[in-house]
């Protein structure tokens, strides 16, 4: 859950908050769960929603128009979302990782959330349509578009 949720918050800290919400909603809501799906699909769903809630709340929705939030070095520079990650302690990538992040980003949330379940969890269409309740059809369009939303953004690298 952590992976998933880091992924789409992008810092180490706001991640472990939204961690924390989703495992208490976990915890008060586990008489609810009905075994209709898997424990893993609903724990996914959890987490997915609670990130949104986080994001949408806006404390760490982040951009190109706005790089890393209102982040800055001590020259005063915006910090893109690359430069970030190269400087948390709890990023593990290289640089490619961290401009892969940051392409990411770049995307609205939904096709952010398909794009890094697909990629880095691969799950199939099926398991992410139970988790977002969508159709398969629209999670491989939204798929699609965000593969060439992601090219594009390291075709304007080059």
């Amino acid at each position: 859950m952590y992976a998933q949720i880091r992924r789409m918050v992008m810092n180490h800290d706001d991640a472990d908050d939204v961690l924390q919400n989703a495992l208490i909603k976990v915890w008060t809501n586990l008489d609810s769960f009905r075994g209709d799906s898997q424990l893993s699909t609903w724990l996914f769903r959890i987490a997915h929603n609670e990130t949104i809630t986080f994001l949408t709340r806006g404390r760490t929705m982040m951009s190109i128009d706005t790089p890393a939030g209102n982040a800055t070095d001590e020259d005063g520079e915006k910090l893109t979302v690359a430069s970030r990650l190269m400087a948390d302690s709890y990023f593990d990538g290289d640089e490619t990782e961290a401009q892969l992040q940051e392409a990411i980003a770049t995307l609205p949330p939904k096709q952010r959330t398909v794009f890094t379940m697909k990629y880095y969890d691969d799950l199939k269409y099926e398991e992410m349509s139970g988790i977002l309740d969508t159709s398969v059809g629209a999670l491989k369009a939204s798929y699609h578009h965000a593969v060439k939303k992601i090219t594009a953004f390291f075709e304007s690298k080059e």
